[in-house]
């Protein structure tokens, strides 16, 4: 008998031995989603690559068809910083600016990234940067904090530009020719070259909040847009400001211009405001929630990708929301 207990028992564990040895097909496991409807995203850019996003703990993500689906860049580091901006200079080549002075470089439209620079303590967030007509970048950040590039963004070293104060930079705008360049930052701030960036001159304080972004629209025509409401045309190249009718006191953080032509700011409470009028005056084209609106692209079927401290949100306007552009 208990021979016979014995051969059962290891004819048992011989079968469980193939049983567990044996090739066997498995079901896949379940492709894990990327929350970017619940991520707090700062930045979206459409490059080579297709369409990019960056935001809270280092997240830089990429999607090939149209924000369908996502998925996450390869980093070479990854501090778990928060990223503040995705600047391209051309389809492939970029950088994402963060906290900590982190500085990532991608030449391939956003696929993978190198880090280039990071500041282990004491580190200012940056906040913008751009590629001059010259080659070299600048980045600019908080409490005045300016770099530049020599070598297409591979490294970076302090540098001044004009008059060195305290004030948060917040963003570099370009004309459309390069030739004329804005720093708009923090209480005003607001400087601006002729040259291709080679000198810079404080314009004269119009305004005494923030400054968070500026945009040129062809000619001599330009926008500035920061705080509670206050947004600013100009007609002469930036060299003189008036204020521009604003239809509700919402701090304004990105721009883009939709198929039409048209001047799209996004911003406080989830709304963006258009303009038909180069910047003179504004309607409410989105009404939004309880988000904050970082940036936005407008894509030629009229429809928008917005990012917030929300997540990623697609809107479709309706012809009624939207002013009509002047004739």
């Amino acid at each position: 008998m208990r021979t016979l207990v014995g051969v059962a028992i290891a004819l048992t564990v011989a079968l469980a031995g193939v049983y567990a040895f044996s090739p066997r097909s498995v079901h896949p496991l379940a492709a894990t989603r990327i929350p970017v409807d619940r991520m707090q995203l700062t930045s979206i850019a459409r490059t080579s690559a297709g369409l990019v996003t960056a935001g809270e703990l280092g997240n830089i993500l990429v999607s090939t068809d149209e924000g369908a689906t996502w998925q996450r860049a390869n980093l070479s580091h990854n501090r778990q910083a928060a990223i503040t901006r995705l600047v391209f200079a051309d389809d492939k080549t970029g950088i994402a600016l963060g906290h900590e002075g982190w500085i990532l470089r991608t030449s391939d439209g956003g696929l993978n990234w190198t880090e280039v620079a990071f500041t282990e303590t004491n580190g200012e967030p940056l906040m913008s940067a751009a590629r001059l007509p010259s080659g070299d970048w600048i980045a600019v950040g908080a409490f005045g904090r300016t770099l530049r590039s020599g070598d297409d963004a591979r490294t970076w070293e302090e540098f001044a530009i004009g008059e060195q104060e305290d004030w948060h930079l917040n963003n570099i705008a370009a004309s459309k020719d390069k030739k004329t360049w804005l720093i708009v930052g923090e209480a005003g701030t607001l400087r601006r070259s002729t040259d291709g960036g080679r000198e810079w001159a404080k314009v004269p304080a119009f305004y005494k909040g923030s400054l968070y972004g500026a945009v040129h629209l062809g000619d001599g025509h330009w926008v500035a847009y920061g705080m509670r409401g206050n947004v600013f045309h100009s007609v002469d190249g930036g060299a003189n400001w008036s204020p521009s009718r604003m239809p509700a006191p919402i701090s304004t953080y990105s721009h883009a211009i939709d198929r039409d032509g048209r001047l799209l700011l996004a911003g406080q409470g989830g709304i963006v405001l258009a303009s038909a009028d180069g910047g003179a005056s504004f309607n409410v084209a989105r009404k939004g929630g309880r988000e904050t609106l970082t940036d936005l692209i407008a894509f030629p079927d009229g429809k928008w990708l917005l990012a917030s401290d929300g997540g990623l949100q697609n809107w479709a306007p309706t012809a009624s929301a939207m002013p009509k552009k002047a004739s």
